[in-house]
């Protein structure tokens, strides 16, 4: 390289370090007359949301709050725990929003874990977060969420970014599926990069209408409360969760855009009775969406984009572009090409499909199964106080995500199953993903998951566990024979259990349950 062009130090003219904390900097200026959130008959504008944010840094630092100190937060989403999500990075503080739906044991380890100094709690989570003291065997200072109001009317502070744009933003903890949760540090420039990431993958408009769905203690719900600054968004908050009152809410406010897990998806569609209207764009991730929700999504005005992530990636790093050629395919076909999980985000630097053992790409055949690795930015920096479980995830210079897929021709990523999922039948590697595609597609299923139970002929055979809708009825011999008229016969599941399936707060179902449900029936002859 010339000498000409070589720059001898980074200065302060140019170099910025990269932080949410800027996109709501500008929002107060930029959109400062427009909304910016709304719960129930309040609605507040980016400007005042921006005077409230930086008050209540100001405020919590009268608490003691500091750089590098964790604050906890249990609270459903709302325009508080929105606005934290400023006001705490502002400080230099670490935001940790605790899953809500958590029993008291999980949540006291997260607060022992994560060295929370400080927690914020809303009046309906008080006697989960007594019981969690209980567990601890002591209590931490508590601010009631409704008790935040008050710390607005401090002087604002000014908006300051970090020094460093990889200190922590953020600790957010896994679902905890095979032990206890990991505790995954985010920083402010990965926050920042996902957040213009989906700006452009989900092609955001300015001044989108956007329903609060994804919950704020998963992946910071996906990013979206710093992506929404970006463009101005307007955020829709409901108390009540349900699939009616959603409905009612994104018909009132005209909603644009909102996220979802599949279960979710799924629950929207069974209680819609018209077509939306704007059409409503959505992002689903979570598990891989069965083709028959994405049907019934698009005949109401949905346009879903599949995408891909997990908590180690600040959520979403892959999503399911929509091909032209796919307008031409029957719409069964349609939606099983839109089930995949595609291909890299813009913020994302590759990823990869490899056979574990020689280091290898797989071909791109749709076949040949490999794990799922990722780099980039919006990888977190590591397990907090666990070094081992983060040297074993960065082997090799790349995020290992425990995930199996497929490369298909076009280059598209498929997930078969978490790997520890694959079940292994005389031999034959069946992927659980395939068979709850079928149950889906069973008029009588709600929600279906399928895990290995030991077979005393093939070693391991599929154990199907379904939750039917309201008011149906079948039986197991009639399920598999369901199965068996659309899949190879011994893919099909062996056994057929019936009842409400375990799920997280996001709508996953929790296979590690019914993993142990399907050792505790016992070995099939």
């Amino acid at each position: 390289m010339h000498a000409k062009f070589e720059s001898p130090t980074w200065q302060q003219a140019n170099y910025v370090a990269l932080s949410p904390l800027s996109f709501l900097k500008r929002a107060e200026k930029v959109y400062a007359d427009r909304p910016a959130t709304t719960c129930g008959e309040i609605t507040r504008t980016w400007s005042e949301v921006g005077l409230r944010c930086r008050s209540l840094a100001a405020g919590l630092a009268t608490h003691g709050v500091g750089i590098g100190d964790t604050v906890a937060i249990l609270a459903p989403n709302g325009p508080e725990l929105f606005e934290l999500h400023y006001a705490v990075p502002l400080l230099g503080a670490v935001l940790n929003a605790i899953n809500t739906r958590l029993d008291a044991e999980t949540v006291a380890y997260i607060l022992e874990h994560s060295d929370a100094v400080m927690v914020i709690v809303d009046s309906a989570l008080d006697k989960l977060l007594a019981d969690a003291f209980d567990h601890l065997g002591r209590k931490l200072p508590v601010l009631g969420i409704d008790a935040c109001e008050s710390l607005t009317i401090h002087s604002p502070m000014d908006w300051a970014l970090p020094a460093d744009e990889g200190r922590a933003l953020a600790l957010n903890y896994t679902s905890g599926t095979s032990g206890r949760p990991k505790g995954v540090i985010y920083h402010h420039c990965g926050a920042y990069l996902m957040a213009m990431g989906t700006v452009a993958g989900w092609a955001l408009p300015p001044n989108p209408t956007y329903l609060s769905v994804v919950p704020m203690f998963h992946c910071n719900g996906w990013n979206h409360p710093w992506a929404m600054a970006v463009v101005g968004g307007h955020m829709i908050f409901s108390r009540e969760a349900t699939p009616a009152k959603l409905l009612a809410v994104i018909a009132r406010h005209r909603v644009t855009h909102f996220g979802a897990a599949p279960i979710v998806l799924q629950m929207l569609c069974d209680q819609a009775r018209q077509p939306f209207s704007p059409t409503i764009k959505v992002l689903t991730a979570g598990a891989p969406p069965p083709p028959s929700v994405l049907e019934k999504a698009a005949l109401l005005g949905m346009e879903v984009m599949q995408v891909y992530g997990l908590t180690e990636t600040y959520g979403h790093i892959a999503q399911c572009l929509w091909h032209e050629d796919w307008d031409a395919l029957l719409p069964e076909v349609r939606a099983e090409r839109q089930a995949q999980q595609g291909l890299a985000f813009p913020m994302v630097e590759e990823i990869r499909v490899v056979d574990r053992a020689s280091g290898l790409d797989v071909p791109q055949d749709g076949l040949t199964q490999g794990e799922i690795a990722i780099r980039g930015n919006t990888v977190m920096k590591g397990y907090y106080k666990d070094e081992a479980a983060t040297a074993e995830a960065f082997k090799g210079g790349w995020f290992w995500s425990g995930d199996a897929a497929v490369v298909h021709p076009d280059g598209y990523i498929q997930i078969r199953d978490r790997l520890k999922d694959v079940i292994i039948s005389g031999g034959e590697n069946i992927s659980s993903v395939e068979i709850e595609a079928v149950l889906y597609r069973h008029p009588s299923v709600q929600a279906a998951a399928v895990v290995a139970r030991p077979h005393a002929k093939w070693g391991e055979s599929p154990c199907a566990f379904v939750e039917l809708r309201q008011g149906a009825a079948t039986s197991a011999d009639e399920i598999i024979a369901f199965c068996r008229e659309r899949i190879a016969h011994f893919k099909a599941p062996k056994t057929v259990v019936f009842g409400e399936l375990p799920k997280t707060a996001t709508g996953k179902i929790q296979k590690y349950v019914l993993r142990q449900a399907a050792r505790a029936i016992g070995e099939q002859s």
